[in-house]
């Protein structure tokens, strides 16, 4: 059986714990079901070192963002100062560039194909709805943001995980792990979250709020 596709996409200014901790989340339940994902961080500009939010951090990304291979595509938020601090450059102005860029007609590609379940959590989230991408789709992210992404044309919901269908998004900073394990409940079955909760010493947070959309058909497997 071929593996699953997880790309997590990187940017310039990206919040490393939003890459890094759904990445060990679906390695670890990769790992569980016998190693059903190829997990792999990416970006617009193809293979390369992308700065972070945090000076200090950089990750590489080794392939660029394929809209068309089946699986998921996860896009984490940004870090910084919530407002401009001594010339460095705010979370809004760098979800604003990140919108701006080539990533968003890669990722309404990947929005488009049906194989795909982007997952899109704190402001991962509100950059695709800056850059138009989530029109009329239902979503949350950061609570700092949730009244921004209501006026994008986003029914804009106060949950830590939403569920939209092909479409998933997340809250603050550290939904990011629970988006992962959600992802894992809803396509594997609850046996695989909780072997990964059970690892992590980690339980999900909050009330998932669930659409009426159905799932990608190329990600969902059953369970």
């Amino acid at each position: 059986m071929p593996r699953i596709n997880v790309q997590i996409v990187l940017f310039d200014g990206f919040d490393p714990l939003d890459v890094v901790a759904p990445f060990e989340a679906l390695t670890a339940g990769s790992q569980f079901l016998g190693g059903a994902f190829a997990l792999e961080l990416v970006s617009a500009g193809g293979p390369g070192v992308v700065r972070s939010g945090n000076p200090r951090i950089t990750l590489t990304a080794t392939a660029t963002l394929d809209p068309d291979a089946p699986g998921y595509v996860l896009v984490p938020g940004a870090v910084g100062p919530v407002d401009a601090d001594a010339g460095e450059e705010s979370i809004p102005a760098r979800l604003g560039r990140f919108a701006s860029s080539d990533a968003m007609p890669l990722i309404r590609r990947a929005l488009d194909n049906p194989e795909i379940t982007v997952a899109a959590y704190c402001g991962g989230s509100l950059a695709l709805a800056m850059a138009g991408l989530l029109d009329g789709r239902t979503a949350t992210t950061h609570a700092l943001g949730v009244d921004l992404l209501d006026t994008t044309g986003v029914h804009a919901v106060r949950a830590r995980v939403v569920d939209d269908g092909d479409l998933i998004s997340g809250g603050g900073v550290t939904s990011g792990l629970d988006v992962a394990l959600y992802l894992l409940e809803r396509d594997f079955g609850p046996h695989t979250a909780r072997a990964v909760e059970e690892l992590f010493e980690y339980e999900r947070r909050g009330t998932t709020w669930k659409s009426s959309r159905q799932p990608a058909t190329g990600v969902r497997t059953g369970g």
